[in-house]
């Protein structure tokens, strides 16, 4: 029977149900990967850094603090209270632990890959730490995978990336899922005369798809018709491309019909490269309005609420590290894709894993597995069932004779008889018959 509260330190117990276990909180945030996620995430991570390889782009691995300032010049979206900082003992500089890989990419690329002939096309594996300021959303630990794009501008990079994002995704396992596009500079090329703290609360009203803020800022703030009239449709202007006459009709008359005219360029590039059946676009889209420069992009599918990838341009981000270029990139949260994949049914199964009863003859079993690629240990003297349940093996593999196994799969609790030859092919045997079911 399932608790109604949770168990005092004293009450806590070990996944045996016996032996008390001490408490040990983590800092706020953080957690642990026990054996089988953290077999999962590895495997996704592999996954779709393979993919991004197929598509050229090359492995780097940043370090998981900086100096603060190196930081701090190249975040822009973020407030700098979400930022982790701390004194480095050795130096005496404030440094902070990374809330977003593409700084660092920035400044490898002005640094130690400066003498490289462009384009730069990398790829990343890490976790990034913020302070989540929602209640809702309490992990300070986003794992990710992500690529930079750096030396290639304007809409040949942008579809670039929506292909490699929208194949990563696929390669992942996840079929069920939209691409929304939208322009950092629709909302900023209307913005750009009004006072700051009234910008900056449209933007957040325009976040959140609140119209009943956003109607009460536009009007206070009096702005010309058209760009009042503007601003209140964008949170509807979200969807197909049915909705490009709209939208036409109502930014071309303001500053943001240059950058319209540039999103429905790339809309119809996209198009053009088989985005179609997943492309959305989204007037409406301020997030990391700060960051980006251009066209922005989030993947979306069902499950997690908040997107399982986004990226877009950010042509002024080198600048900041001395080495202008444009540059572009996006980001998965693995997080949020494994919980999308779970929802769809199609998230990676594990191997098998066999857990072999100790016998004389458990050594050369355990022999003859591995090197069929069987992943494989020695049971421990007791209930060798138990232990299997408990540490995530899929089967108890006992010798009952010399020419035969006994094959126990522990989630359905039956066994079956596998005759072997005297020598030799025990492994391929059961690599054969693991593999046929």
């Amino acid at each position: 029977m399932r608790p109604s509260k949770p168990p005092s330190a004293l009450q806590l117990v070990s996944p045996s149900g016996v032996t008390p276990v001490p408490n040990h909180p983590l800092p706020a945030g953080m957690r642990d990967l026990l054996p089988s996620e953290a077999l999962r995430r590895r495997r996704l991570s592999r996954r779709l850094l393979d993919h991004f390889a197929l598509h050229g782009y090359e492995l780097v691995t940043p370090p998981a603090f900086e100096l603060a300032d190196v930081l701090e010049r190249g975040l822009g979206a973020l407030d700098p209270r979400d930022v982790l900082r701390f004194v480095e003992p050795e130096s005496g500089e404030v440094a902070a632990l990374r809330p977003d890989v593409t700084p660092q990419i920035a400044r490898m690329a002005a640094t130690r890959l400066a003498d490289r002939p462009l384009p730069m096309r990398l790829c990343y594996e890490g976790t990034v730490l913020r302070r989540r300021q929602e209640r809702a959303r309490k992990h300070r630990q986003i794992p990710q995978t992500g690529v930079e794009l750096l030396g290639v501008g304007g809409p040949d990079g942008d579809v670039e990336l929506m292909c490699l994002a929208v194949s990563s995704i696929r390669a992942a396992g996840l079929s069920d899922f939209v691409l929304d596009v939208g322009h950092a500079d629709i909302a900023r090329a209307m913005l750009v005369d009004f006072p700051a703290t009234t910008a900056s609360a449209i933007l957040d009203a325009l976040a959140h798809k609140d119209t009943a803020i956003l109607s009460d800022l536009v009007r206070q703030a009096q702005p010309p018709r058209a760009v009042a009239t503007a601003l209140l449709e964008l949170p509807r202007l979200h969807g197909d491309g049915a909705l490009w006459p709209d939208a036409e009709r109502l930014l071309q008359p303001t500053a943001a019909a240059g950058a319209l005219a540039a999103l429905r360029d790339l809309w119809d590039r996209a198009t053009a490269a088989g985005l179609a059946s997943e492309l959305r676009v989204d007037l409406g889209e301020v997030r990391g309005f700060a960051y980006y420069t251009g066209a922005i992009f989030h993947l979306f599918a069902e499950g997690p609420g908040e997107p399982v990838g986004s990226g877009g341009r950010y042509d002024d981000l080198l600048g900041r590290f001395g080495t202008p270029m444009p540059a572009a990139g996006f980001a998965l949260d693995l997080d949020n894709l494994a919980w999308a994949l779970r929802i769809c049914g199609t998230e990676e199964h594990l191997e098998p894993r066999l857990l072999v009863e100790a016998t004389a003859r458990s050594t050369r079993i355990c022999e003859q597995l591995r090197a069929c690629g069987i992943g494989c240990a020695v049971a421990p003297v007791g209930d060798a069932v138990a232990y299997a349940r408990a540490w995530a093996y899929s089967h108890v593999l006992a010798a009952t004779g010399t020419h035969e196994v006994e094959l126990f799969e522990i989630a359905t609790g039956t066994s079956r008889k596998i005759a072997v030859a005297p020598e030799g092919d025990l492994g391929s045997r059961l690599a054969q018959s693991l593999g046929s079911r």
